[in-house]
């Protein structure tokens, strides 16, 4: 058996993972476990930046305010103002460890700031049109070179190694209360199934956008975090909630690919096929609405044109400052022979940005004990019904700060020392007959089908019921064939994956109103007295 062991797990290398990890390594060995590239993450996509109050005319109590309106009555007022309140020190300690964010030309700011939907004030720090990548290109290049910090890239988490699982299986341990000690983990190349003991663990695989078809997510966002803490017994809460951006780039030669809400901070505006402009239907801030309005405002319009797409036009700006400000956006729709100075943009709503996930306090601290979650696997309390738009990235810096601070309050012990559980290894087979393989491709491509069709960004109970018996079915499948089909990142991707639309699908039955980014048209009302809470789910 292979068995590996460190003092900190981290799944996930993105700026959650990386951060926390970088500021507990001094003091603690620290394993990365990502399970493709160690850049391929959704942090590497993020275009727009992160929101901070950083100016004179801002204040704290505005971005708050901004974001308890984009949550919708489910955000919690105090992990807001906590969150809120630590963003200038963050911001300025990524700006020290080197990210090149854009400089203001005013003295009484010092960075360029953007504006997005939802926000009252230009408050988005950024590096040009793709920060995510510059965060992604220091954190990486930090953690690379500590000494205390190992990366393995290709290798994929499969099941996190809990103190209830390793009772029902026999085994003595001394541990009274439920407790995380690790993880097995597939090393992809080597095709062979480690067991990594920790005494904590961390999840940050990010989000889940790959449920649906369409989607602004990289093709790891299949929920990994979520379906494994759930599968150990942690509280999974609001799954319900999925942010659909309301523009993805509409081409059949593109993938992924998202038209920043910054574009329409600048001016942008979002009109139909005979060019007339139509968020003023929708609500008093027109293109700058909040991203669930937006996002139903142009399902809508879709829907009752018939037409493919609505665009984004922002030709009437000078061209020179479009290719400045939006450098990756310029260059990607001119591949494809969109020139934004002169050419509206194609774009339809993506799956985007998973609002719940796993439960945590203020510290990333899950329901079991020594697991904590970051990033787009936790649901923290900051987002609620709808993320206010480029709050997430702040999000996984503050809980990393928080996270890490838990961690290094402790007292300190040298890993060889811990006196780890007995823990069998994982008897999966790795070289078994795959005549089974075409299993996950039908299944993969079903549920993302069932979920756009069934689970998208406007709802009804009998659809969502529907949804919910074929995914029973899935989930048989999935579980009969599971033992005797050569273990692999596809099929552990595939189990996640239904679990996730699980997840997703049962909040949403659960959940009687519409609010935020849940629109269910046979409960078309928000009802405070009754809902004005979490939907929360636990395996029994």
């Amino acid at each position: 058996m292979d068995t590996r062991t460190y003092d900190t797990l981290v799944i996930g290398s993105g700026i959650a993972g990386l951060t926390f990890a970088l500021k507990i390594a001094d003091r603690c060995k620290v394993a990365v476990v990502t399970k493709k590239e160690k850049v391929e993450t959704s942090t590497n996509y993020a275009q727009g930046g992160i929101a901070s109050v950083l100016s004179p005319d801002d204040s704290f109590d505005l971005h708050i305010q901004d974001t308890l309106n984009s949550g919708d009555g489910l955000c919690n007022p105090d992990v807001v103002e906590m969150v809120i309140k630590n963003g200038p020190n963050r911001i300025h300690e990524l700006a020290e460890m080197g990210v090149r964010f854009q400089l203001s030309q005013q003295n009484s700011v010092p960075f360029d700031l953007a504006r997005e939907g939802g926000h009252s004030r230009s408050r988005i720090v950024h590096s040009q049109d793709m920060t995510g990548r510059e965060v992604e290109r220091v954190l990486v290049s930090m953690a690379e070179n500590h000494p205390n910090i190992s990366i393995f890239e290709n290798h994929i988490a499969i099941d996190l190694i809990v103190e209830c699982h390793l009772l029902k299986r026999g085994l003595r341990t001394t541990q009274r209360q439920e407790r995380c000690w690790g993880a097995y983990v597939l090393d992809i190349e080597g095709n062979r199934i480690l067991t990594c003991l920790a005494r904590d663990t961390l999840l940050c695989t990010g989000g889940a956008g790959k449920v649906y078809v369409y989607t602004s997510n990289p093709d790891v966002a299949t929920g990994d975090g979520v379906a494994m803490a759930y599968r150990a017994g942690a509280e999974i809460a609001n799954m319900e909630f999925v942010q659909f951006h309301p523009t993805c780039l509409y081409h059949p030669h593109a993938k992924n690919f998202l038209i920043s809400e910054a574009v329409r901070g600048e001016g942008g505006r979002l009109i139909d096929k005979r060019g007339h402009d139509f968020m003023a239907k929708y609500h008093p801030l027109k293109d700058l609405a909040c991203r669930d309005v937006v996002a139903r405002a142009i399902d809508t319009e879709i829907k009752q044109s018939g037409d493919d797409c609505v665009y984004v036009d922002i030709s009437h700006r000078d061209a020179d400052f479009l290719r400045r400000r939006f450098p990756g956006i310029h260059e990607k729709c001119l591949s494809l022979g969109i020139d934004i100075t002169r050419d509206s943009i194609p774009v339809v709503p993506a799956a985007h940005y998973i609002c719940g996930g796993v439960r945590t306090d203020k510290y990333g601290r899950t329901s079991i004990q020594h697991l904590y979650a970051l990033g787009e696997s936790a649901c923290t309390g900051l987002h609620g019904a709808n993320r206010l738009a480029s709050n997430s990235l702040l999000e996984a810096l503050v809980f990393a700060h928080n996270a890490a601070a838990d961690i290094n309050s402790r007292p300190s012990a040298p890993t060889e020392k811990v006196s780890f559980p007995e823990v069998p290894p994982l008897e999966m087979p790795l070289n078994a007959n795959d005549s089974e393989m075409v299993l996950i491709a039908y299944n993969w491509d079903i549920i993302r089908r069932l979920m756009w069709n069934y689970v998208g960004i406007v709802r009804k109970d009998s659809r969502l019921r529907l949804a919910q018996n074929h995914l029973a079915q899935i989930q048989r499948e999935i579980n009969e064939h599971y033992p005797n089909i050569s273990l692999n990142s596809d099929l552990i991707e595939l189990r996640n994956l239904a679990t996730v639309a699980e997840l997703i699908v049962n909040c949403a039955l659960e959940r009687h109103e519409s609010r935020g980014l849940h629109f269910n048209i046979d409960h078309p009302q928000k009802d405070d007295d009754r809902w004005q809470r979490d939907t929360t789910m636990r395996l029994d």
